[in-house]
């Protein structure tokens, strides 16, 4: 793995001290970059701390227990979740052949919520005055 690049931001150690040992069924392993983590082996589970936060998306963005998460599924199975709104920027790599990416990601929100939040998804019927 390699380290993001703002993966020295303080809010990332904050993080990083509190990843479960066990995330969607599978066991913490070690990594050698600052503010990653991962867990099964093979990995089916990646996170890196520390990532450009995206902005503005017309990427699908659902809420997971508190946590709004936008999905990439375009490298299919593997898949990338990042942690839509919180600086610094969390992303989440899951290979749905070893891992569940809803389980990694309802697993990762009590850490996620570490980081501060700046904005949250909205839906066409969030913009609409009614």
């Amino acid at each position: 793995m390699e380290a993001a690049e703002n993966a020295n931001d303080p809010a990332c150690a904050d993080v990083i001290v509190r990843l479960p040992d066990t995330v969607a069924g599978l066991e913490r392993r070690t990594t050698n970059a600052q503010s990653t983590g991962a867990w099964g082996d093979p990995a089916g589970v990646q996170l890196q701390c520390g990532v450009e936060p995206s902005g503005p998306t017309t990427d699908t963005c659902v809420n997971v227990d508190g946590v709004d998460w936008i999905m990439d599924d375009s490298q299919a199975p593997l898949y990338r979740f990042e942690a839509y709104g919180r600086s610094p920027g969390l992303a989440v790599f899951v290979n749905s052949e070893y891992a569940s990416g809803t389980a990694a990601v309802l697993d990762l929100g009590t850490v996620v919520r570490e980081l501060p939040q700046t904005r949250e998804c909205v839906g066409l019927v969030d913009t609409l005055d009614l």
